[in-house]
């Protein structure tokens, strides 16, 4: 299940569960959607509940991430289990984000809410 909600600095999305094809392509609208309205939206990713994810989404999220590499801003994640961790981590060496890893929602908000460093 996915929960996505618009901010002012680009998108806050929680997964629960188990993350599916369907899931990502509701996730995939919104970012392509916000990407059109904001330039290079940031996206606060709470995995703290996320259980699995689906082989066709996990594809479909490698595809999306090739075709779209210098689409997005800062990328904040909030996640505790170890092998989540390490899906999103191979993940990013597609792109040429650089997500920070935080252990609240708060903590991951005032970051994106802040100043974006040079370089």
């Amino acid at each position: 299940m996915i929960s996505i909600r618009e901010q002012d600095y680009g998108l806050d999305v929680a997964l629960f569960n188990e993350f599916n094809l369907a899931d990502f392509k509701l996730f995939e609208e919104a970012l392509l959607k916000r990407l059109g309205e904001h330039g290079k939206p940031d996206v606060l990713l709470d995995l703290s509940e996320l259980k699995d994810f689906t082989l066709d989404m996990a594809l479909e999220e490698l595809r999306f991430v090739r075709d779209h590499r210098d689409a997005f801003g800062r990328i904040a994640i909030i996640v505790d289990d170890v092998w989540i961790r390490l899906a999103v981590h191979m993940a990013g060496l597609l792109s040429k984000a650089h997500p920070e890893y935080f252990d609240t929602v708060e903590e991951a908000q005032a970051w994106l809410n802040g100043p974006v460093a040079a370089g």
